[in-house]
C-alpha cells in the first residue's frame, strides 16, 4: 500500500515526511520505521477523499494492482473505528475492484449476486448471496435499470441519492459481506447503464457533427450548452471527441446530473443545427435509421454509407501485417476487410435495438455482442486505439463466425485459419495493451485489455471443439 499512498500524496502535493533513500520499505522494517509509516498512513487517510482517491485508481497504473487495491481495501475493512469516509473509501473500491476482475464472459450480463460474490471471494471470503431484507430498495432500483432506455430518462430519478440513503441509514449492517455484495452490484450496475447511455448520445453527437460538417457548416448554435450561437464547428467537434466521464470528480446526484445535463444540451443543439442545415439545402431531414437509448439519430446520409467499403479497405491496405490480396492467404484478408466492412455497415445503419451503445452484430450464423466502446471505436472514433479495437472485434467475429460454421459443417479448415490470424492479433494487442499503460491512457488500456480478453475467451471456446 506505500506507494499507493505516496502517489497519492505526489499528486495532492502533500508532503512527504520520508527522505526520497527511505520510501523503498525493506521486507521487514524496524519497529520504529513501522510505528512511523502507519501513523502516516492514518493521517492520509483523513486528509484523501473518496474522490482524489478515485482519480488516482482510475487514471494511474496503480489501477492494474490487483494486490494493492485489496490491500488497501483489507486496510479500511480492518478498521475499529470507520468514518462516513471510510465507509465511502470501502463502498468505491469494492465496486473498482469488481470493475477490475469480473471475467468478460459475465461482464455484460445482467449480472446476479452469486457472480458478485464468486468474484469478490479473494476479498470478502465466502459470502452467501441471498439477498437481504433491507437491501430491497436497490433491488428494486436494479430492476428499474432495465428498462431505462435514454440518459434524459435515468436523470429524473433520484438513484444516486437513494443509494446513498440505503447506504446512510445502514449502519455497521452496510459492512455485512452479504450487504458489501449487494451495494458492490447495485454500484456497478447504476454506473454501466450511466456510461452505456452516455456513449449512446455520444454516438448521436458525434455523428450529428458529422453530417453538420459534410454540409458545410462553420458555426454552431451551443446555448443549449451553455456556450454562445456562434461557436467555430471545430471547437465542438473537440469537444465531442474529448468528453469524459463525469466520474473522476467528487460526483453527486447533483454533479454527474450537471454533467450529463450538459451533454444532453449538446445533443439537443446539433440536432437543432442539423435541421436548420438540412433545411437551407433544401434537403428534408433525413429519418431516423433507428432509436439510440430511447432517442432517434439521425441516419447516415447515402454518400457516407457509400464511402464506408473505400474507406474499409484504404484503412485494411494500411495495416500492420496484412498481407496484400493475391497473396497466398488472400482468402484469410478478404475475410478480414469484408469482416470489418459488414460490421461498420451494422452499426451504422442499425443503433442499439435497446436503446444502449452496446449491440449485437450479427456475421454468418453468429451473434457476437458488442461493448460501448467498441461500437465507439467503429462508430465515431480514429486513430490507433479505435484501430486496436476494430481489429481485436473482427478476429473475434471471424473466430466465433468460424466456429459456427465448423459446428453445422463439421469442416474446421476455416476456423484454423481464424484461430492463426486471432493469435497473432492476441500478441499484437497485448503489446498494444503495455504501451497505453506506459503512456498512462488508462481508459484505452482497461477497454483494449478487456477486448483482449474476450477475443482470447472466444479463442479459448474454439480450441475445445
Amino acid at each position: 500500500m506505500f506507494p499507493i499512498y505516496l502517489a497519492l500524496a505526489k499528486q495532492l502535493e502533500i508532503e512527504i515526511p520520508f527522505a526520497q533513500a527511505k520510501r523503498n520499505l525493506p521486507e521487514k522494517p524496524d519497529l520504529e520505521t513501522f510505528s512511523e509509516v502507519h501513523e502516516w498512513l492514518d493521517s492520509m487517510d483523513q486528509r484523501v477523499l473518496v474522490h482524489q482517491l478515485r482519480h488516482l485508481l482510475q487514471m494511474t497504473t496503480l489501477n492494474d494492482s490487483e494486490s494493492g487495491l485489496r490491500s488497501l481495501i483489507a486496510r479500511h475493512l480492518r478498521k475499529s473505528q470507520k468514518s462516513n469516509v471510510d465507509r465511502d473509501k470501502i463502498d468505491f473500491m469494492l465496486a473498482q475492484y469488481f470493475a477490475l476482475e469480473v471475467p468478460p464472459k459475465i461482464y455484460h450480463k445482467q449480472i446476479e449476486l452469486s457472480d458478485v460474490a464468486q468474484v469478490m471471494q479473494p476479498v470478502l471470503g465466502d459470502v452467501d448471496p441471498d439477498p437481504l431484507a433491507w437491501c430491497a430498495p436497490l433491488e428494486q432500483m436494479i430492476e428499474a435499470l432495465r428498462g431505462f432506455r435514454s440518459l434524459r430518462e435515468i436523470l429524473k430519478t433520484n438513484f444516486i441519492e437513494q443509494g446513498r440513503k440505503v447506504k446512510e441509514t445502514a449502519g455497521g449492517m452496510f459492512y455485512d459481506p452479504a450487504a458489501l455484495v449487494a451495494f458492490i452490484r447495485f454500484n456497478f450496475l447504476l454506473r454501466r447503464t450511466l456510461i452505456e447511455l452516455m456513449h449512446a448520445d455520444l454516438i448521436a453527437i458525434r455523428a450529428g457533427l458529422s453530417q453538420l460538417q459534410e454540409a458545410g457548416a462553420r458555426i454552431i448554435d451551443c446555448h443549449h450548452l451553455g456556450l454562445s450561437a456562434t461557436e467555430p464547428l471545430t471547437k465542438i467537434c473537440a469537444l465531442a471527441d474529448e468528453w469524459k466521464q463525469p466520474f473522476q470528480k467528487e460526483y453527486t446526484e447533483r454533479s454527474v446530473s450537471q454533467a450529463f445535463d450538459k451533454l444532453l444540451g449538446l445533443r439537443t443543439d446539433v440536432e437543432q443545427a442539423l435541421e436548420k442545415a438540412l433545411a437551407k439545402s433544401g434537403e428534408s431531414a433525413p429519418q431516423p435509421a433507428g432509436t439510440l437509448a430511447g432517442k432517434t439519430i439521425p441516419a447516415t446520409k447515402k454518400p457516407v454509407a457509400e464511402s464506408v467499403a473505400s474507406n474499409v479497405n484504404a484503412k485494411a491496405k494500411e495495416r500492420p501485417g496484412t498481407p496484400a490480396a493475391g497473396a497466398p492467404d488472400s482468402a484469410v484478408v478478404l475475410d478480414f476487410e469484408n469482416c470489418m466492412e459488414q460490421i461498420w455497415e451494422q452499426l451504422i445503419a442499425t443503433p442499439p435495438s435497446r436503446g444502449r451503445s452496446m449491440t449485437t452484430v450479427k456475421i454468418g450464423g453468429a451473434r457476437i455482442l458488442l461493448s460501448s466502446w467498441e461500437v465507439t471505436a467503429f462508430v465515431s472514433e480514429d486513430g490507433p486505439a479505435a484501430e486496436d479495437l476494430r481489429r481485436a472485434v473482427v478476429a473475434r467475429v471471424l473466430v466465433t463466425a468460424a466456429m459456427e460454421s465448423a459446428k453445422e459443417t463439421g469442416n474446421a479448415t476455416s476456423l484454423e485459419r481464424a484461430m492463426n490470424m486471432a493469435r497473432a492479433e492476441v500478441t499484437r494487442l497485448q503489446e498494444r495493451v503495455d504501451v497505453a499503460k506506459q503512456a498512462k491512457d488508462t481508459e484505452a488500456a482497461v477497454n483494449l485489455g478487456i477486448s483482449t480478453k474476450r477475443l482470447l475467451s472466444a479463442l479459448d471456446e474454439a480450441e475445445k471443439l
